[in-house]
């Protein structure tokens, strides 16, 4: 078949002119594929194995594709934040009994996505080195503790379960409010020189990967028994962003995987540093969560 010289100019504009547009489509694709999915945020309590799973959570989700922000808040307002949809989910909950107080106000306006860790408990810690083993003792010995007891932020379930502990137990005991890191400031120091301390304590923690620590018994139950951490959700996440949603359905983890990255904080890598170090050595369990296997 042949061709005028007019048509075959015009047939080479026309080709020209394809091509542009295809080039620009495929650019426009790249583009398109290198943007993030869309934005997650993340609260979450400043206990060091919030902050493990937290930092973790995120960098699952940045390589997902997702722009990620991480509100470090008190328990209280974190639960306040996830009802009223101020941030997406939370896998920071202490539940049944930790917590117990803000999931019974909060949790009618709260998505339960399920339990992401199991085997936790809290209660009150003391070295091996003391000689006590149970509550309903510590008033024998008040002395020897200063009657104090070493507690965190005053807003944590933990504080409140202790301050009902002192009522049920009668303890002339005074708890001290303080920080995460100023609870263990303490007990470090105690240990060290083989003082008696008593600390409001909790598992997983590197705590008892760095010292001979023991609970002392609860027979009254004020504590309760085996705790799990939930992960929580605003609603209307899910529909949404499901694939921030079918991510946080597939995150557990266990208490071994939880302390070693608090460990890790605690000899001196940053919580981002040690979240990556336990992310790139871990990559089937990653790529588990987001659902690339």
């Amino acid at each position: 078949m042949f061709f005028k010289k007019g048509n075959l100019v015009a047939l080479a504009g026309c080709l020209l002119v394809l091509s542009i547009l295809a080039a620009g489509c495929t650019g426009q694709q790249a583009t398109t594929e290198n943007e993030p999915k869309g934005a997650v945020s993340i609260g979450y309590v400043t206990w060091d194995s919030e902050i493990a799973s937290t930092n973790v959570l995120k960098q699952v989700f940045e390589k997902a594709g997702y722009d990620v922000e991480i509100v470090a808040v008190d328990a209280g307002p974190l639960y306040q934040a996830v009802a009223k949809g101020d941030v997406d989910c939370t896998v920071s909950a202490w539940l049944p009994a930790t917590q117990a107080n803000y999931w019974e106000t909060y949790g009618d306006d709260i998505v339960f996505v399920r339990k992401n860790l199991e085997g936790a408990k809290i209660g009150l810690v003391v070295p091996t080195y003391v000689t006590i083993d149970s509550i309903d003792e510590l008033n024998s010995v008040k002395d020897k503790f200063n009657g104090k007891i070493t507690g965190i932020e005053p807003g944590a379930g933990i504080m409140q379960n202790t301050e009902e502990a002192i009522t049920e137990y009668g303890l002339n005991y005074e708890l001290v409010s303080s920080s995460s890191a100023g609870m263990a400031a303490e007990l470090r120091s105690a240990v060290q020189d083989e003082k008696w301390i008593v600390v409001t304590g909790w598992t997983p923690h590197w705590k008892f990967a760095r010292w001979d620590l023991k609970y002392l018994d609860d027979p009254k139950g004020v504590y309760g028994g085996e705790e799990y951490i939930a992960t929580l959700a605003r609603q209307g996440l899910q529909e949404d962003q499901p694939g921030v949603y079918d991510i946080l359905t597939r995150f557990s983890w266990t208490a071994a995987d939880m302390e070693s990255v608090m460990l890790s904080i605690e000899n001196g890598a940053s919580e981002e540093d040690a979240a990556e170090e336990w992310v790139n050595a871990h990559p089937d369990q990653v790529n588990a969560w987001i659902g690339t296997e």
